[in-house]
């Protein structure tokens, strides 16, 4: 099949670039490939709903530009198209007065980045989120919830009402990088095309290397697990809370989510997958589980982190620990509170250094663009995302004016 555009990937990344590019390219022949039956499979379907504000990234940053913009442009496409939403805001809590000073630098970094927050006494935190262990926090209002399946699914109907194309059970299994095109061959069908744009989340640095990409980067799985509060004692999360982060880590810790179809979320912890797809606690595949243990930048990454990490596994092993973690919040909460959810895998950018990637990152070349690193707020900034590929395809093929 002949194609202008090929996109793997129909996550909310892949297909907001579809729609995006729909849009500026309406005389391009457009196709997304996955190869799951449904959209959304993945990190999309599989994370807690939070519109970020962009409060924890560094200013200047992909992530804190996008965020920023990317919220409000969320909550506008989600009010055009009848999307249900809820911009309830959100308390990031010291639970003691050793957290009281990284607190109040990010509450700095939020001003810098032109968000409103607010520096909020132990009484006040309390007036919001009364079941809390606070010492003190900061209310961030520019924080909601979404489902983004849903906005996936809004994006792929846009697309196809533009004229693209939406390829499911497509799963790549080679791509050929010539001088005049590109040949992405699929179990189902192959594609020629001018340009390829690798949205594939868990498998793009597999892609990336099929498509002739010479990096250095490797995406590393962490799954994270969640538990579900009983109905009984929901009214314990009226907004989000969560805890002051480890500036270190990536990673947010523990926190609690009202989600926007009911129910209050608790996790994730992170662990280290031993295949891309690592859903359940014990899972293995020969060849990815070899290149995942192989990788020089997780060893370095685990020594400078290994307090952490053995923290990490041991949480997904008990659910004491687990709930233990969670008491730093809500100190009521107990073991015959929580039921567990399932799981979501979040793909991780690491350098061989043990350096894991903390903002969006993209490599590309005159005929492809490959987005090696999306995680969280990736669904967020989703149509931020998809404008900024879309005007660098732009600059290299204008659009019809």
């Amino acid at each position: 099949m002949k194609v202008d555009i090929v996109i793997v990937g129909a996550g909310i990344i892949g297909l907001s670039t579809a729609y995006q590019l729909s849009k500026k390219h309406p005389d391009k022949d457009i196709a997304v490939v996955d190869k799951e039956a449904e959209v959304a499979k993945h990190q999309t379907g599989h994370n807690s709903g939070v519109i970020h504000s962009g409060i924890y990234y560094k200013p200047g940053s992909y992530k804190a530009r996008f965020a920023r913009n990317g919220s409000k442009s969320m909550v506008e496409f989600c009010e055009k198209h009848q999307i249900e939403y809820n911009q309830c805001g959100k308390v990031i809590v010291a639970t003691s007065e050793s957290q009281l000073a990284n607190m109040n630098k990010l509450y700095e970094r939020g001003i810098e980045n032109g968000l409103d927050v607010e520096r909020l006494s132990r009484d006040e935190v309390k007036e919001i989120e009364p079941f809390v262990n606070t010492v003190g926090g900061i209310h961030v209002k520019n924080t909601g919830i979404v489902d983004f399946k849903k906005v996936t699914e809004k994006y792929a109907e846009l697309f196809i009402e533009n004229g693209g194309m939406l390829r499911l059970h497509n799963e790549v299994k080679d791509i050929q990088m010539e001088t005049e095109k590109i040949t992405v061959v699929t179990n189902e069908t192959t594609y020629e095309a001018d340009y390829l744009i690798n949205c594939a989340g868990l498998y793009s640095d597999k892609l990336a290397r099929m498509a002739r990409i010479e990096t250095d980067v490797q995406i590393i799985p962490f799954r994270g697990e969640y538990f579900e509060l009983d109905e009984r004692i929901e009214h314990y999360v009226k907004t989000l809370i969560y805890p002051v982060p480890n500036p270190d880590l990536p990673f947010l810790g523990v926190h609690f989510t009202n989600m926007i179809g009911g129910g209050v979320d608790v996790g994730p912890n992170a662990v280290l997958g031993f295949k891309k797809e690592a859903y359940q606690k014990i899972g293995f595949n020969l060849k990815e589980t070899t290149q995942i243990i192989t990788f020089p930048g997780l060893y370095r990454m685990g020594i400078k982190n290994m307090k952490e990490a053995i923290g990490e596994y041991y949480r997904s092993f008990s659910k004491k620990a687990f709930v233990k973690e969670a008491q730093k919040l809500i100190p009521s909460l107990t073991a015959a509170d929580i039921k567990p959810m399932e799981a979501g895998v979040r793909a991780q950018a690491m350098k061989p250094d043990g350096t894991m990637l903390d903002d969006f990152y993209f490599e590309e070349n005159a005929s492809s663009l490959h987005v090696l690193n999306a995680p969280s707020p990736a669904a967020t900034c989703s149509i931020e995302i998809g404008k900024e590929i879309a005007k660098r395809f732009n600059q290299k093929m204008p659009a019809v004016t």
